[in-house]
């Protein structure tokens, strides 16, 4: 991604995804004499105010907005509406622009892409009632109908593919075929209940001791300077997506995402592994999810893309292939060895070459 939004995707550590990717930043320090710092400022507030114009021509060209019985849903569509529809839903604390560079690869192999922000994510804001993973398969119905498309391919990396397992869970006739990155094959916490007590909580202590403290401004400007890459001279307008107003009106990344994650704390994650059934319904809903049991009925094509490391996030190889032994005529399952969670950040080049390949077998 030219903007890298550094800590924010690049997984050191893959869990830290899920628990929010905050850099912990200090304000610019200004050396030298009055007027070199007010030339610093001046210059900082033209990229800021360059990226925020572009960010903004951006929108206008492929940002949509529908109105579901949930919430205002922000989405970015590129190609000809035509072609074949393609939804990719993205994974937590990111939003619709992690696709991007990969946007005309896929609209030049004949389709059209539509990619979402769900709740509390990039433009989309998080409901004021709960909502589960089916009410965004139920939002992305809405957009379907809306766009008059009656069958697409639903993708989507990390929580966004057990979204797009939801998705065919309830809608399975819409659906054209399932492209899934790390995640919604295999229930999520299958990992962790093979471990003891003391090896989650070994492990939970150790993710939230080395977790970064959220960090606010007082401006979207503010925030725009702290979290964009200084060694990057383009203008990185798409990290203006990341940043959203917390309750109080400061500026962050991803302010309300933990609350509607329920892992704002080392208590809430571990109740999201003992005691899921007593969560809020956005963290009941993944927790709790069978993609096996959904998927013992799979009448599509399904890819899963499979990330292996040594700190696997989700270790599921083996439920994978098992997955695939129950449909081999229908599963495609790619194992990539020495991979993080984020397999189209990392290595998009071998990301498309296998999706543009399941793809293409479509036809």
């Amino acid at each position: 991604m030219p903007i890298r939004i550094c800590a924010l995707l690049k997984l050191i550590r893959p869990i830290l995804l899920i628990f929010g990717l905050f850099v912990q930043g200090v304000f610019l320090i200004f050396s030298g004499d009055l007027s070199a710092q007010q030339h610093s400022l001046d210059s900082n507030r033209a990229k800021y105010e360059q990226a925020r114009q572009a960010f903004d021509t951006f929108e206008r060209e492929h940002g949509n907005y529908v109105e579901t019985k949930n919430t205002k849903v922000h989405f970015l569509t590129w190609g000809n509406p035509k072609d074949i529809p393609f939804v990719w839903i993205h994974g937590s604390f990111t939003n619709s622009y992690e696709i991007k560079d990969l946007a005309d690869s896929i609209v030049q192999n004949g389709y059209y892409l539509i990619a979402i922000d769900y709740y509390g994510h990039g433009l989309t804001p998080i409901p004021s009632h709960q909502v589960s993973l089916y009410d965004v398969a139920d939002d992305i119905l809405h957009i379907l109908n809306d766009l008059g498309i009656d069958q697409a391919v639903i993708g989507g990396w990390s929580r966004g593919a057990y979204i797009a397992t939801a998705f065919y869970d309830s809608y399975p006739d819409r659906v054209k075929a399932l492209i899934l990155e790390d995640g919604g094959s295999v229930n999520i916490n299958t990992h962790y209940h093979n471990l003891s007590e003391n090896e989650i909580r070994k492990l939970t202590d150790e993710l939230f001791s080395e977790r970064p403290a959220y960090t606010a401004f007082k401006t979207e400007f503010e925030a725009f300077l702290e979290y964009r890459d200084k060694s990057d001279s383009s203008l990185q307008f798409e990290l203006l997506a990341w940043i959203a107003q917390d309750a109080e009106g400061n500026y962050s990344i991803g302010p309300g995402i933990e609350d509607l994650f329920h892992m704002k704390d080392q208590e809430q994650f571990l109740m999201n592994i003992y005691e899921p059934s007593n969560t809020p319904l956005f963290a009941r809903s993944m927790a709790m999810m069978d993609p096996i049991k959904i998927y013992d009925q799979l009448n599509v094509p399904l890819l899963i893309l499979d990330p292996v490391t040594e700190e696997d996030l989700f270790p599921f190889e083996e439920e994978n292939r098992a997955l695939r032994n129950m449909h081999p005529d229908l599963i495609v399952h790619h194992i990539y060895e020495n991979t993080g969670h984020n397999i189209h950040y990392e290595r998009p080049e071998v990301f498309l070459r296998d999706v543009l390949s399941f793809l293409i077998s479509l036809n």
